[in-house]
């Protein structure tokens, strides 16, 4: 485990979150991605003196560093070693039948993406790890040196939206034909070789839709939003908001589709709430949030 102190982080559109959640003294909340605290510290200060915060948090480092962050508010602040996934359950264990709001901020926290070991960024020579919680078996090495080509192709595509995906995924399986592609250096490289120059971006690194592909399935990111969006309203008190960040096009479209087909809730705005250029100059990696709203009918 990491020792010290955590990285700079900022909650993303903290107040905007803040605006539409509407926490009370006396409710309970569930931030669902806990990360380093910064969005539960938010809430349970609009919710004292006796309002509480249920955090879920698969990955070990970042309890710790929010857990000595939130101690201040004693026994408000309620961790749960668990994936959002598993809200009902882990809600059921802890004895507790209803909350009144859920937050979703599904942006990959600045501690994982800034510890180089855990093989999130390319900006790292590491082990090509990229899981959140220890729990989890597959890692991304075990998908790119196991995985077929078309289904290669298909999570580059399907989660990365990248347009090279089957150029990307020939490369791969050509590539670890001779050598295994262990390291987040590897990866990028082979990424890098497999794109020709004229289709490089211009903005971003040519492996960052893989790379981004590859979290999510190795995490099963888009499975588990489906899952908690489905479970919530039996968990939610009528009145009770759900606020998802999305930094991504196809999980602003699972939670938009499950705001507007599921009758238990009514979708407060059709257009995403997005962070304001003060904010985005601030914390550049807010750039691409948009914050959706529901109320539990």
């Amino acid at each position: 485990m990491n020792s010290g102190h955590p990285p700079p982080h900022i909650p993303v559109m903290e107040q905007e979150v803040l605006t539409n959640l509407l926490p009370e003294p006396g409710n309970i909340y569930v931030d669902g991605t806990l990360g380093l605290g910064g969005h539960s510290s938010s809430i349970l200060q609009a919710c004292g003196p006796d309002g509480q915060v249920i955090g879920f948090e698969w990955d070990e480092n970042a309890i710790a560093f929010a857990s000595q962050r939130l101690e201040k508010f004693g026994q408000r602040f309620i961790t749960a070693k668990a994936s959002y996934a598993t809200l009902l359950s882990t809600l059921e264990t802890m004895g507790i039948q209803k909350i009144d709001g859920l937050l979703l901020d599904l942006g990959v926290s600045s501690l994982q993406l800034d510890t180089g070991e855990r093989g999130f960024s390319f900006r790292f020579d590491a082990p090509l790890d990229m899981r959140m919680g220890s729990g989890l078996q597959t890692t991304a090495a075990d998908i790119i040196n196991t995985a077929s080509e078309e289904d290669l192709a298909d999570i580059f595509f399907n989660y990365g939206e990248e347009r090279q995906a089957r150029r990307i995924a020939s490369k791969v399986t050509a590539f670890r034909k001779n050598e295994a592609i262990n390291t987040t250096k590897q990866l990028a490289t082979v990424v890098a070789l497999a794109i020709p120059k004229r289709y490089h971006p211009k903005k971003i690194h040519v492996a960052t839709k893989v790379f981004q592909a590859l979290r999510i399935a190795v995490n099963k990111e888009f499975d588990n939003l489906v899952t908690i969006l489905k479970d919530a309203p039996q968990v939610l008190n009528p009145g009770a908001r759900v606020c998802v960040i999305t930094f991504h096009s196809i999980e602003d479209r699972i939670t938009k589709q499950a705001f507007t087909k599921d009758p238990n809730y009514q979708l407060l705005d059709s257009k995403p709430i997005i962070p304001s250029q003060m904010e985005i100059a601030n914390n550049p990696r807010s750039r691409s949030a948009k914050l959706r709203v529901a109320v539990r009918i």
